[in-house]
């Protein structure tokens, strides 16, 4: 069974499984990895964790049977990473890819941000992030703009409720 989790230190091999399994670099939408963190020691971690469970919003891990698939955020309606990054946030270990995990969990999250009272919602994804697009909007998502940022192609999502 598939379930959110806030981070905690039980965890930490799991997601270090993760983690290795992503490779190096910054690019775990849903984990709240700033350049800033240090996240391959466990002092690191536990620093991480810690941040992360002071910040505005709310972060969850995606769990199975013992197994961190992924990752999951929601930013509060006055976080003034929103305008940038979104409400939400997510992504998804590639070897648990393609089976719903993004789909379920950002129904969950919606559910969050719902009774948060954070309407619209917004959500960004790379225009080449095919899986992302597809559970944005099997959520209802509707395109509000495309933007530039450096190389990359930008989608800004709206999800009204």
């Amino acid at each position: 069974m598939i379930e959110l989790v806030r981070p905690h230190a039980a965890l930490v091999e799991a997601w270090n499984e993760a983690h290795r399994e992503w490779g190096p670099g910054l690019h775990e939408d849903g984990f709240g990895i700033g350049a800033e963190d240090d996240v391959d020691t466990i002092e690191g971690i536990q620093a991480w964790i810690a941040r992360t469970q002071q910040e505005s919003g709310e972060l969850w891990w995606i769990v199975e049977d013992g197994e961190v698939l992924g990752g999951i955020a929601l930013r509060s309606a006055d976080d003034e990473r929103v305008h940038r990054f979104g409400h939400i946030g997510y992504g998804i270990r590639p070897s648990a890819r393609g089976r719903g995990v993004a789909t379920w969990a950002l129904g969950e999250v919606l559910r969050h941000a719902r009774s948060s009272g954070i309407n619209p919602v917004l959500a960004f994804c790379a225009e080449t992030n095919a899986g992302s697009i597809a559970t944005l909007e099997h959520h209802g998502a509707e395109l509000e703009a495309v933007e530039q940022r450096g190389d990359t192609r930008v989608r800004r999502y709206a999800i009204s409720y």
